[in-house]
């Protein structure tokens, strides 16, 4: 009897607020019969509470309404549970979104009696058990999304905000531009960020608002910097004196209808809540034609973020001590696809490395010896306790390649950039030619006897040039330490050396249409001590080689990176995944610089703590107008996604 007296009271209050043409609903019970979980209201009730009766609020026929009801207005598809314009709406009664969800309702309404039984629920002459479901699978999916955003803060490492840093001011006071997540395809969200940009509509917490419990508001994207949005609350027009920033993946942001379906109350802000007679009508014109982010899309950006290395997985990486040869490592920890990797003999853990699970610096178990690659055997003969091989399918696949015809051989002549000095593109010899494809690469005037500073490229890395690339692109190479003939040229160079340069066909001449721009911002690695995640700049662009500078640092600590390099992240990503981002350099720092700009470099750059080049390469290149740069068939220094000017002929 309790049970059918307190579902009588639900149906009549329902009834009530059918008859409200726009009801924000009393209170914080932001949930009518057809937008509410399938929770009684009770339990909503329970949940919120009630507005204090001081508070301005908007009123219609006496009720206090929240967006949308579903009633008028927008409306909610009672089959499919899609929001929408109410007048766009199926039938007289607007109950449907298209003319299937009204026939598959009908069709269905005896299963809905059915599943409402075994919920142990009477149900009701409509049966709209069916309608629930898309939310009761929506506010899972949520549920979930929270809980992976909780599990995550508890296991990655200390995410401690930069004291005075701040990206959204950074760029409101600069007119900075970011470079889009888009051209990060291996970023969260990389590959099905969409059509999120500025005029997108969410809803967000108000926090312009004196009420103790949390409430919600709508707002607009105003600029986009990465996964940073600059947000202004709806009905503040041109007024951005309460804009903020805010992280469009964070679990604070929410698409358009999510307040009304998950009983989450819609209240203006304080500072705007006299403007408007009627928020119902001018809400209805506002949003009306324009986009949200997508419903799923929370659970978009969880998938995106779970990444397939766990700790303890074993695997092949560069040792930072001799470049030649790899060493066992394990997975210490593993923040936003960053992976922490301990070499296997370091007792008490302090002899790690740094990189990304897509870096071509690592390989699964057993990579070395199949290519004929040199590798150091570990002292430890058996696995330790809990620790496994890195299945292989897990690592980054390189392109297949035919070396069974004309292909490269120890002794040719290229460009590449230094592994030890990556500001630097150094005139270069193949060493070793491996398998599948694989090289041993040595810098020309500065190998060590014994070859412990040959490095590993694949022959269709982008870190490697056939020779002329610098000349044709206007790039100053770096001849070999102790060349007395300059400037440098290549045919007096092999002439002398009698060398012969790598065939200009055997490289990669694949430009993808990146999307970056010069000048935009993006959080970078340092690949000098591939810990440290930094604030940077695009400065040039040569095709698909990027010039990466560090704010606040000089142009000597420049970096040349490829545009699909792992180790570049959209503004915004060390705040969604708790990594520790290093600001611009301090003033203090910048005045120091010239003075001490050697000890600098050493203290902050070491990657590779072995043989390091005893003269610091300082490249003081000139940024020329794109005008100025002569290119074969019109190739531009602010974007080439063509690779028909990539290479100048080679003399005979």
């Amino acid at each position: 009897m309790e049970n059918t007296k307190d579902l009588t009271e639900h149906t009549s209050r329902a009834e009530r607020k059918r008859r409200d043409s726009f009801g924000m609903f009393d209170g914080y019970d932001s949930c009518s019969e057809d937008t509410s979980s399938s929770s009684s209201s009770e339990e909503s009730e329970e949940e919120v509470a009630p507005l204090p009766s001081s508070l301005p609020i908007i009123k219609n026929n006496g009720q206090v309404y929240t967006y949308p009801d579903g009633k008028s207005g927008m409306a909610t598809c009672e089959m499919c549970g899609m929001v929408g314009v109410r007048d766009a709406f199926y039938s007289k009664t607007k109950r449907f979104c298209s003319v299937s969800c009204s026939r598959s309702y009908s069709s269905n309404s005896k299963k809905a009696s059915i599943l409402a039984r075994l919920q142990g629920k009477p149900p009701t002459k409509k049966a709209k058990v069916l309608q629930k479901q898309p939310l009761v699978a929506k506010l899972a999916a949520y549920a979930q999304y929270q809980a992976t955003l909780q599990n995550q803060a508890k296991t990655k490492a200390a995410a401690v905000p930069v004291e005075g840093f701040s990206w959204g001011n950074y760029i409101n006071s600069n007119s900075f531009t970011a470079a889009p997540v888009t051209c990060f395809k291996h970023a969260p969200m990389g590959t099905c960020w969409g059509d999120i940009s500025e005029g997108v509509r969410v809803e967000v917490p108000n926090t312009d608002c004196s009420l103790p419990t949390k409430v919600f508001w709508i707002a607009g994207i105003v600029k986009l910097a990465g996964y940073n949005a600059l947000l202004r609350y709806e009905g503040f027009e041109n007024d951005s004196s309460l804009d903020f920033w805010c992280n469009v993946c964070g679990s604070d942001i929410h698409p358009v209808g999510w307040c009304a379906t998950s009983g989450k109350p819609l209240v203006p802000p304080r500072t705007i809540q006299h403007k408007y007679t009627n928020w119902k009508a001018f809400l209805v014109k506002r949003l009306t034609g324009a986009k949200t982010l997508p419903p799923d899309f929370s659970q978009k950006v969880s998938e995106s973020m779970q990444y397939p290395f766990k700790t303890s997985m074993r695997v092949e990486v560069v040792d930072k001590t001799h470049l030649c040869r790899t060493r066992v490592a394990v997975v210490e920890s593993v923040i936003g696809g960053r992976l922490r990797l301990v070499y296997e003999e370091s007792e008490d853990k302090t002899d790690d490395f740094w990189c990304h699970m897509y870096s071509p610096l690592i390989h699964h178990i057993g990579w070395s010896r199949s290519i004929g690659h040199r590798f150091k055997r570990s002292d430890i003969t058996k696995k330790q306790d809990g620790h496994f091989d890195a299945p292989s399918h897990l690592f980054m696949k390189v392109k297949e390649v035919d070396a069974a015809g004309e292909w490269f051989k120890e002794g040719m002549k290229l460009e590449a950039i230094d592994p030890l000095n990556l500001s630097a593109i150094c005139v270069a010899t193949i060493r070793k030619v491996l398998a599948d494809g694989y090289l041993m690469i040595g810098i020309d005037g500065s190998e060590a006897a014994d070859g412990s500073d040959w490095f590993c490229y694949h022959a269709t890395s982008p870190s490697i040039f056939p020779v002329g690339f610098c000349e044709i692109n206007m790039i100053e190479l770096t001849p070999p330490r102790g060349y007395a003939k300059l400037p440098f040229k290549w045919f007096d160079y092999l002439r002398e050396t009698d060398s012969i340069a790598a065939p200009v066909k055997l490289f990669n001449k694949e430009v993808p249409n990146h999307g970056f721009h010069v000048g935009m911002k993006l959080e970078a690695v340092d690949l000098m001590e591939p810990r440290l995640v930094c604030v940077a700049t695009v400065t040039r662009i040569i095709h698909r080689l990027l010039r990466i500078h560090f704010d606040g640092w000089e142009d000597e600590y420049d970096q040349w990176v490829d545009c699909e390099s792992p180790d570049l992240y959209p503004v915004g990503w060390c705040q969604l995944t708790g990594y520790q981002l290093q600001p611009p350099a301090p003033q203090s720092s910048r005045d120091s610089q010239s003075s001490s700009s050697k000890q600098k470099k050493k203290a902050k750059s070491q990657q590779y703590k072995g043989h390091k080049k005893m003269t610091s390469l300082q490249l003081k290149e000139e940024l020329l107008d794109g005008e100025e740069y002569s290119f074969l068939q019109g190739a531009s220094d602010q974007e080439s996604n063509g690779s028909a000017s990539y290479y100048i002929k080679q003399e005979p």
